[in-house]
């Protein structure tokens, strides 16, 4: 069947002129890579439209014969949608924030546990979110991109070795170090990124 092929197999078959192994590409990993870019942007319209542009991109790669099948397809995917909405904030020159006017319609927080939130509650999360995006910000490119790819994209170490094309002590050497340098950065600015 089909759907059973894995994602070099699809990738071979979509080069080779079967559109339909491409649809079952995106289908199979449009909910991650997704939900990565809409972790990053917060905004439902922009993350769609960056999930368009990532597979537009996609799909221009493999016609081209950029795609590397030395390396997982679906990170290699993310990676795309990375440089994306890098490109597009350093467009904007500014990071996201968040809007009361501007709720996404479809909220994937929506539980019980932040329904019962108070607004004063909201805004201070909305503010921490906020100020944990700035500090990321600050790191040096190689740390940011480590913690941008594991806690946004959800990709393990040995994926994002693969990725950033270093070995996996690097990977997580480089998230050592931003953990180091983000709590530097909290001490000196001396903020308190809790609710309590």
């Amino acid at each position: 069947m089909k759907t059973k092929l894995k994602d070099k197999e699809l990738v071979k078959k979509f080069i080779e002129g079967e559109s339909y192994a491409l649809e079952i590409l995106i289908n199979r990993h449009k909910e991650r890579v997704y939900t990565y870019i809409y972790f990053i942007v917060k905004n439902q319209k922009l993350a769609e439209d960056i999930f368009q542009d990532t597979f537009i991109k996609v799909i221009k790669s493999l016609k081209q014969g950029r795609y590397n099948e030395q390396g997982v397809f679906v990170s290699w995917v993310i990676r795309i949608a990375h440089n994306l909405t890098i490109d597009f904030f350093r467009k904007e020159t500014r990071m996201p924030t968040y809007s009361n006017d501007a709720k996404p319609e479809i909220d994937i927080f929506n539980s019980k546990e932040f329904s019962e939130d108070t607004i004063e509650d909201s805004l201070i999360q909305d503010q921490i979110a906020k100020d944990i995006r700035d500090l990321v910000e600050e790191l040096p490119n190689e740390q940011k991109e480590v913690v941008l790819l594991r806690h946004f994209g959800n990709l393990s170490f040995k994926e994002i070795a693969e990725q950033t094309d270093v070995s996996i002590n690097t990977a997580l050497g480089r998230m050592r170090y931003a953990l180091i340098n983000l709590r530097k950065i909290i001490e000196e600015k001396n903020l308190n990124l809790s609710i309590i």
